[in-house]
């Protein structure tokens, strides 16, 4: 079978190579499209700590079942939860399968989804009636939708999303879709135009407009209920903290690639909850998929281009060479799909 491989850093190839024999346990899917995250960027750059090369990446999955499951019909097409859990550590052992200390996901820690057949658990299936790009995107959608669920947010919240790439405006439409009048934060046009159509009430472009002083005038001068960080920046690490309102709910998606200093007295005085945010829940997954069956979403504009696996290895370089030209990248895997 065909797979796009990262033999190296910026290194990345299609190779013919056969089906591992330790793979060959669950359902055997065909895979159709997969979607390109950040975390594959990082990996074909070299800077994704937890890639160990060689690595076929992929992890936001669209296929059909071949053959293996009990429950779902061959032909039936299919999402993956691409993420392990061990089943004893603490996390695991309170329902938190989304932070097992030993989890390994699909295209990180394990081999991904690029590659023409791939075998999966059952029970990490999630089967949805939408057509084969929405059903591409459930799973990065699914991120934001566990922050938001991690941030309590409901209909009585104002909620500001710092960052609107694919896992920022996943918590943008995930608010919205709780009934939070929601504040989109970024520095993209583009970005912006494309959060309002997932719901976001108001947007802030902070490449021309004064953060601090636009959220004051959009909550009454008390900041936002919730701020949901999804970019990955000391500066905007901290820009949440000073930003929430007081009795505010923070939430940390990103990660900062560098150590990030604060001004703890906020911490104590607005007396913050400050959460993280890790992978998602089958819960959040039955949320996702019951918005997208809603219509509640604007896919056709959320994805930038779609190419054969043939030209992935290219389609990583362009992305790499520019990464502000791209929305969402995804590979179609088998070519009459």
């Amino acid at each position: 079978m065909k797979s796009l491989v990262l033999k190296a850093p910026s290194q990345a190839e299609i190779v013919r190579m056969a089906q591992q024999q330790e793979d060959q346990d669950g359902v055997l899917l065909r895979v159709e499209l997969v979607g390109l995250c950040g975390s594959d960027l990082n990996s074909f750059r070299g800077t994704n700590p937890m890639v160990s090369y060689p690595r076929i990446p992929g992890h936001e999955i669209a296929a059909t079942v071949v053959e293996g499951a009990k429950n779902i019909a061959a032909g039936t097409r299919v999402t993956v939860t691409p993420y392990s859990s061990c089943g004893v550590c603490t996390a695991c052992r309170i329902g938190r399968f989304n932070t097992c200390r030993s989890n390994q996901t699909l295209g990180v820690q394990r081999d991904g989804a690029l590659r023409e057949l791939l075998f999966v658990p059952e029970e990490k299936l999630f089967v949805a009636n939408l057509p084969i790009k929405t059903l591409c995107l459930v799973e990065p959608l699914t991120v934001g939708f566990h922050a938001v669920a991690r941030g309590r947010v409901t209909s009585a919240d104002v909620v500001a999303v710092i960052g609107c790439g694919g896992v920022g405006l996943g918590a943008v439409v995930a608010s919205s879709y709780r009934g939070a009048r929601t504040i989109a934060v970024d520095v993209s046009e583009q970005k912006m135009e494309i959060a309002k159509e997932a719901g976001a009430t108001y947007t802030i472009n902070t490449s021309r407009d004064d953060l601090h002083t636009a959220l004051m005038k959009l909550t009454d001068g008390h900041g936002p209920d919730v701020v949901i960080e999804a970019i990955g920046l000391p500066q905007t690490f901290r820009t949440a903290v000073e930003e929430v309102a007081f009795a505010g709910r923070v939430v940390y998606i990103g990660y900062a690639k560098e150590l990030v200093s604060y001004e703890s007295r906020l911490f104590v005085q607005k007396e913050l909850d400050i959460l993280g945010s890790r992978n998602a829940l089958p819960a959040d997954f039955h949320e996702v998929i019951a918005m997208l069956e809603a219509g509640r979403f604007p896919v056709e504009k959320s994805i930038s281009k779609i190419v054969p696996l043939e030209e992935a290895p290219d389609a990583l370089t362009e992305w790499s060479a520019d990464p502000s030209r791209f929305q969402k990248i995804m590979v179609q895997v088998n070519t009459n799909s």
